[in-house]
This record gives C-alpha cells, structure tokens and sequence, in this order.
C-alpha cells in the first residue's frame, strides 16, 4: 500500500523513516476472516518496509479462547504491545491494573481530530487515552428473505416486538426455523436480553444502573427485559440444540438456509459466508437487515432509538515501545481505513473513511449508528469481565427457562456489587 508524504509528515514527530532499533510489535486479535488477516498482513509489511528494524507479528485467537487468555497474558513477560479490545469497564480494569498505558501525549494532534469524540471517548479512562477504536458495529437481525416470503412474513412491516413474536409464530406454523442462535458460547443471546433493557429502560438504564440509582440492575427495565425475552423463548424460536451450538456454527448455519432470523453483529456479514457449507452462503439478494424490535409499552421513554455494538479497537500494553504507538496510528490512517471500506470488512470510524463504503449492508448499518440517539457497547464488555460473564450466564439461563426474570436481574446486581 502507498503511503502518503502528507501522512508521513503527519507522524514525523514518532516515526522518522530512519531505523528505529530492531523492534519487534506484537498484536493480538480475536479471530477474524481470512480477509481482515490479509488487509492486516498486507498494512504491516508497508510499515516494515518504511522502517528498517522492526517486525510486525499479529496472532489471532478464537473468541472466546481470547476472552479467556488475554488477562493471564497481560499479568505475564508475554504480554502483547497492542490487543484488541471492546472498551468499556474491562478497558478500566486494565488501565487501574497498569496493564496499559497513555498515549494521547504520543499522538499527533491532527491525527487525533480524525477520531470522532465517541471513538476517542470509548478508549479513554481518567481522562487519558489507553488505545484507539478501529470500527463500530451494530447488532441487528439478519434475515433470509427467501425463507421470510416463504411463510408470508413481511419482515419490512416488523417494528415492535409484539411484531417480532408474531412473525416466529407465523415462521413456525409454516415449518421454517425462526431464528439461529449460538446458545453455547452465551455472548450472542446476551444481546436480546441486553437490547430488550435499553429498549424498556432508556439510553441512561445501564449507566444509572452502574452509578447504583433506581435500584440499580434490578431496575424494572431489566426485569422487564428478561420477561420481554420470556416471551419469545417461550415460543422455542431457536433451532433444535441450540445450546449446544457454537457462534461460529450458528453462523454458518444461517448462511446456509437453517433458520429466518440471525441476531447477530454487521461482522457476520463475511465470516458467516465462509462459515457456510458452500463457502459461499446466502446472496446478497436473499440478504436484509433490520434493527431490533422496539417495545411497545416500554418503563421509560427513550430507547426506541438506541443502537447496540460496538466501539470495537485496540489498547497498548505498559511494556509497548513508541514504535508500536506509531504503527497503531498508521494502521488506523485514512488511507487504510478507507482500503478497509472498500474491502467490505468493516465500517471505518475514522471521519471521511465511510464514503469509500460500497456495501449495502455496511452502509445501512453506519446510518443506524449515526442517527441513534445513543450507542450501548455491548454489556458483556461494556460491564467488565466478571459482570459481563453474569450477563451471559443469565441470558442463557432465561433462554433455557432456568431462572426468573427478577433472579436474572438479581444476579447481575450482585455480580456488579461484588465485582
């Protein structure tokens, strides 16, 4: 890739093209595709190539295998420079942890006004900055049209979730399996229960809930939202064995034709191609999307217009050279993030990277998210580890019927009482 005079002077004050010593930047990653592998592969060796002596290696790690290995890691010698993150509390319990470490004092200015403040906000802690967003992401519910128009199920006329459970009624009664889901990694029905929750309690709920006003996580929006989802586990909506159903084969599944609905994230739009049986999975005109249902009757006003996601992005380590602040800001150029629009692979956060967007679907999902009154990183993350490990315990449970809505609701208080 070219990389501009304009950008290299940019970051001039971090990165003179003269050697830096033999350095070697270690990045760590959740798993991705095949084709965020090879955007990456290919941004490391413009930068190798712009600076004698360093070596850029990037590791990636199934999901939850990461979730699982990161904190050991970063208490260890083997600590990466630079690792994916999702911000939100697990990135302050780093930051108080010394796991991390401030750069905004190592980043160009002009490079930090390409940021939008929410992005920046997101990675910041203290009022300091420990890492930069990459993307944002929305969940929304896939759908397999064919299979919709199939049962006579107008998926364009689904607004509330009244509208939601009469459609899986309708999709069941006609023989097709409502919605795919990924029960046995948890995180991926956390989203019902989590979105149902801004949806009943307002863009506010969560952070009033963590401040401990209106009782907290047993305020009557979450509870609300546990009986919201209830209802529509009630009607077994998902697919025979779906707790014993991973993410990645749920994705898979859906792309292939098993069910009609998919809550899951715009990333999915790629991964769950290649997850398929063909390799190939649904075409784009067997494909929508549509936001989550919003309540009819919701216990405070608000939520309707709320988005659910991700401020997804990286954070530096203590042990990081400079170097690696460096390469993270050229990674994040918007040069690259544009190259990463026109690829497909994910919305770019950085302003002006969007126009470059070609996909219909990355499109859609970017003017949710711009015109959301506001976006709720996922609670999972957005929680901490330990809570949000409470977050999709009890999601699963009421996805099994195995605790009440106001137990649910009760545990996650605890877990954030005791965290």
């Amino acid at each position: 890739m070219k990389r501009s005079l304009a950008l290299a002077a940019l970051f001039g004050a971090l990165s003179a093209t003269s050697a830096f010593a033999q350095t070697e930047i270690n990045i760590l990653r959740a798993a991705t595709s095949p084709e965020q592998e090879a955007y990456y592969e290919g941004i490391a060796k413009a930068y190798e190539a712009e600076h004698d002596g360093v070596t850029i290696t990037f590791e990636y790690v199934a999901n939850e295998a990461y979730k699982a290995k990161l904190p050991t890691l970063l208490q260890s010698d083997a600590r990466p420079d630079i690792f994916y993150s999702w911000g939100g509390q697990t990135l302050l319990e780093q930051a108080k942890a010394g796991f991390t470490q401030p750069i905004g004092e190592m980043l160009p200015q002009e490079f930090l006004q390409t940021i939008p403040e929410a992005g920046l906000n997101a990675y910041t802690v203290d009022g300091k900055l420990y890492g930069l967003p990459l993307y944002a992401t929305e969940v929304v519910v896939w759908v397999n049209t064919e299979l919709t128009k199939k049962a006579g199920v107008d998926h364009t006329a689904i607004k509330t979730w009244d509208d939601f459970l009469s459609a899986v009624k309708t999709l069941k009664e006609a023989g097709v399996t409502p919605i795919i889901a990924g029960g046995q990694d948890k995180w991926p029905l956390h989203f019902y229960w989590s979105y149902l929750a801004v949806r009943e309690g307002g863009p506010d709920v969560v952070t009033n809930a963590m401040a401990g006003e209106n009782g907290g996580f047993e305020n009557e929006a979450f509870v609300e939202a546990g009986k919201d989802f209830q209802e529509l586990i009630e009607l077994e909506p998902f697919q025979a064995g779906f707790m014993g159903t991973t993410y990645e084969t749920a994705s898979g599944m859906f792309a292939d034709g098993a069910g009609a609905f998919h809550v899951m994230g715009d990333w999915d739009y790629l991964p769950m191609r290649e997850r398929s049986t063909s390799g190939e999975g649904l075409p784009d005109s067997q494909l929508a999307i549509m936001t989550f249902p919003v309540v009819s009757d919701p216990v405070s006003e608000g939520g309707d217009q709320a988005t659910l996601g991700g401020i997804n992005g990286w954070a530096v380590s203590s042990s990081a050279e400079p170097e690696a602040v460096d390469f993270l800001a050229f990674m994040l150029s918007e040069e690259h993030q544009k190259e990463a629009a026109r690829q497909q692979l994910f919305i770019p956060i950085v302003k002006g990277a969007g126009e470059a967007l070609e996909n219909p679907f990355f499109r859609e999902v970017s003017q949710h998210i711009e015109a959301s009154s506001y976006h709720q990183i996922f609670l999972d993350q957005f929680l901490g580890a330990s809570v949000g490990a409470t977050v999709n315990d009890i999601s699963a449970d009421l996805a099994q019927g195995a605790v009440s809505p106001e137990d649910a609701a009760a545990q996650v208080q605890e877990a954030w009482d005791f965290r």
